[in-house]
């Protein structure tokens, strides 16, 4: 385990603690990944509410409404998901951008 220093925010231990490792290594393509399948799933999660109004009977109609809230509250997910990898990648506040040999302005 890593022992906290001064430089370490609280949110940033527990978004590290959140975040399996692997993921944590590569931030920006798993948020692309988590974009992408939230982007897929919101598009079925429409396409299905369109075939819902054009159901013929209620029971097709409540079924393709269920389906559909199934898929827009996953890509709703994902979107968070997302969002939330995109923040972690984000350098801290004081401290240089990973590569950068520059020393952190006090």
């Amino acid at each position: 385990m890593h022992a906290p220093d001064d430089h370490t925010s609280p949110s940033r231990s527990l978004m590290r603690r959140l975040i399996r490792p692997w993921e944590y290594r590569h931030l920006h393509a798993v948020a692309n990944v988590r974009f992408t399948a939230g982007g897929f799933q919101l598009g079925v999660g429409l396409v299905l509410l369109s075939l819902g109004r054009q159901a013929g009977t209620d029971q097709e109609r409540r079924k393709c409404y269920r389906w559909a809230t199934w898929f827009l509250g996953m890509s709703a997910l994902q979107f968070t998901g997302g969002f939330m990898d995109v923040v972690a990648a984000r350098p801290e506040p004081g401290r240089p951008k990973m590569g950068s040999s520059a020393p952190p302005s006090e």
